[in-house]
C-alpha cells in the first residue's frame, strides 16, 4: 500500500523552461526560426545600394568594374548567399541519415559564388558541375552505401524504418563537434 501511494504523489513539474537542455533546444530552435524568417530581408538588402558603378559609405568604396551597376552585383551575389545560408542552415540541423547529399548543392553554391566575386571571369552559372564531379564522387557513393545498409538490416531484422535511420544518425553535442566530424 505505501508503495501505491508514493507511485501516486505528484511528481515535480518538468516544463521545457525548468529542464536546461530542452530549455537549450527550445533557445536554439526559435533562433534558427528567426535566422530563416529573416531571409526575405537579407535579400532585399540589395535595394538599399544604389544603381551606379561606385558605392561609397563610411566602411568601405566598391567599384564595381565589370558589373558596371554595385546594384546589380549585390542582387546576383544575395541570389548566390540566401540559398547557400539556408543550405547550411539545413545541413547543420537535419536529423537524417542523408544529410551529406546536401553537401553538393552547397558546393555548386560556393562555387558560383566564387565565380561572381571573381569580376573577371565573363560565363557565371556554366561548367561547375565539372569542379562539383569530386564532390558528388564521395558523397553519392556514401550515400548509397548507407542505404544499402539500411535497406540489408531491415530484411534481416524486426526494426522499423525510423529505429534504422536513428542507428544511422550522428549526433554530436554541439556545433564544433558536428564541424569536427566532416574533418
Amino acid at each position: 500500500m505505501h508503495n501505491k501511494q508514493q507511485k501516486y504523489q505528484k511528481q515535480p513539474d518538468q516544463s521545457p523552461l525548468k529542464s536546461g537542455n530542452q530549455g537549450k533546444q527550445l533557445f536554439t530552435g526559435s533562433l534558427i526560426a528567426v535566422f530563416i524568417a529573416i531571409t526575405p530581408y537579407l535579400f532585399s538588402l540589395y535595394e538599399s545600394v544604389p544603381q551606379q558603378r561606385v558605392w561609397s559609405t563610411f566602411l568601405f568604396t566598391y567599384d564595381s568594374q565589370w558589373w558596371e551597376d554595385a546594384n546589380y552585383f549585390v542582387w546576383v551575389i544575395t541570389g548566390k548567399l540566401i540559398p547557400l545560408y539556408l543550405l547550411f542552415i539545413w545541413f547543420f540541423t537535419c536529423r537524417h541519415w542523408w544529410y551529406h547529399v546536401l553537401l553538393v548543392p552547397i558546393a555548386m553554391y560556393v562555387f558560383q559564388t566564387i565565380v561572381v566575386l571573381n569580376a573577371d571571369s565573363k560565363f557565371i552559372d556554366e561548367f561547375q558541375l565539372i569542379y562539383l564531379i569530386p564532390v558528388m564522387a564521395i558523397v553519392i557513393p556514401t550515400i548509397y552505401l548507407i542505404r544499402a545498409q539500411m535497406f540489408n538490416k531491415i530484411n534481416t531484422t524486426t526494426k522499423t524504418m525510423q529505429e534504422l535511420e536513428d542507428e544511422f544518425k550522428l549526433k554530436p553535442k554541439n556545433f564544433w563537434e558536428r564541424i569536427k566530424q566532416y574533418f
